[in-house]
């Protein structure tokens, strides 16, 4: 039996190690960034959200003109399979569809790829350290890169356009940041890698409503938010507003909510986490247990 432990791949109805799962050298995907995925949290066993998962992923194949061949409860099958082999109670599970090799080598006609669907799993993966997001991160937003706008690539469609960010993150790791968040061209705020940012001012919860990814998580902090009483606005969000905020988060589905302590040169709440962002961590571990959000895996 093969060691799973350290994560695990469903390709073409196999499940293996993922050490071994490979892609071919001409395919799109690893040489266009031509590809869609979605990362749906594991959590004590079993998924969070798995339907609202599946849905953007759904949205973003159609939108990519994506076709893996599988029906979505295939896909999810897929999902389930994979899981329940790899033995993991807490991972960070990925659906992905690549646009695949040109079926004419050589051809620059993307109907002519071999779409296809592929999935992984690893153990649970926290975008900033534990310890960390427990302190409060830090978050460079440098003046450029500035995000790849919308009507360049579909933010709305999960992608590996990571240009931007990585240009970003390495001026934010040089300069001593966990992480970065990247404004539009006009001075907005919009998202980070692998998550969205919020600003909290008196009781207003204010994220970008443009440019940005609509994250499963993000709409789960807009839902416990509304329940705590905030009001939530979706909309610009220009960097002075951002800064003059009383704290500021991010959201993602590795780690749930994450208070920030530091963007730039301002530090918030004298350098520890928010009391609203730190109840909003909170409540998030708790809805991730929560049985409506859950579906159960049952392992092998």
């Amino acid at each position: 039996m093969a060691d799973l432990s350290k994560g695990a791949a469903w390709m073409a109805g196999e499940i293996l190690p993922i050490s071994e799962a490979k892609i071919g050298v001409t395919d799109w995907g690893l040489t266009h960034s031509d590809v869609t995925y979605d990362v749906v949290p594991v959590w004590k066993g079993g998924f969070f959200r798995l339907d609202d998962y599946l849905d953007r992923f759904m949205d973003s194949l159609a939108a990519m003109r994506l076709d893996p061949g599988l029906t979505r409860a295939q896909m999810a099958q897929a999902l389930t399979e994979m899981m329940a082999a790899s033995g993991l109670q807490d991972a960070y599970c990925a659906m992905v569809c690549a646009r695949g090799a040109p079926i004419i080598p050589g051809s620059r006609d993307p109907r002519e790829c071999a779409n296809h669907f592929y999935a992984w799993c690893v153990p649970y993966v926290h975008v900033i350290p534990f310890d960390v997001a427990e302190a409060g991160a830090s978050a460079l937003i440098p003046d450029t890169p500035r995000r790849i706008p919308e009507d360049s690539v579909n933010p709305r469609a999960k992608n590996y356009h990571w240009g931007d960010f990585t240009d970003g993150l390495f001026q934010a790791k040089d300069a001593g940041f966990n992480t970065v968040i990247l404004l539009d061209h006009a001075g907005n705020v919009t998202e980070g890698p692998g998550f969205n940012a919020f600003a909290i001012k008196g009781d207003r919860l204010i994220t970008s409503g443009h440019g940005v990814l609509g994250g499963i998580t993000r709409r789960t902090v807009l839902e416990m938010g509304a329940e705590a009483g905030l009001t939530c606005e979706e909309r610009p969000l220009p960097l002075e507003e951002f800064l003059e905020a009383d704290e500021v988060f991010l959201s993602s589905s590795g780690g749930g909510v994450t208070p920030v302590v530091r963007v730039n040169d301002r530090v918030f709440g004298n350098g520890a986490p928010g009391p609203r962002a730190r109840a909003l961590r909170g409540t998030y571990f708790e809805w991730l247990e929560a049985p409506r959000f859950r579906t159960e895996i049952a392992y092998a």
